[in-house]
């Protein structure tokens, strides 16, 4: 599968928790399920052109969800945490938030 960065990074996760953890450079977004850590790397550099120390992935897996007798469940995902570099400059996308 042929992934664009705009592909890879789908959205940032907004936290109590992610926005403490701003403060040590760490930015946490919601990545395609089968995006690897090097891809999640590369996509982070060239869109918010900052220079990435590691990077950690997870997988979420969805809620099961009823609404009366009928149940369902949300969709996995996959969350990474992004260290950023002590001499990078910050994402300015969060610094509003």
């Amino acid at each position: 599968m042929n992934l664009t960065n705009y592909d890879i990074i789908r959205k940032p996760v907004v936290t109590e928790k992610s926005m403490a953890s701003m403060a040590e450079k760490k930015y946490t977004f919601v990545v395609h399920i089968d995006a690897n850590k090097t891809q999640v790397k590369k996509a982070v550099e060239e869109i918010f052109g900052v220079k990435v120390e590691s990077v950690h992935t997870m997988k979420v897996l969805g809620k099961t969800k009823r609404v009366g007798v009928h149940v369902g469940k949300r969709p996995d995902y996959k969350k990474a945490i992004v260290k950023l570099t002590a001499d990078s400059k910050t994402i300015e996308f969060f610094e509003g938030m």
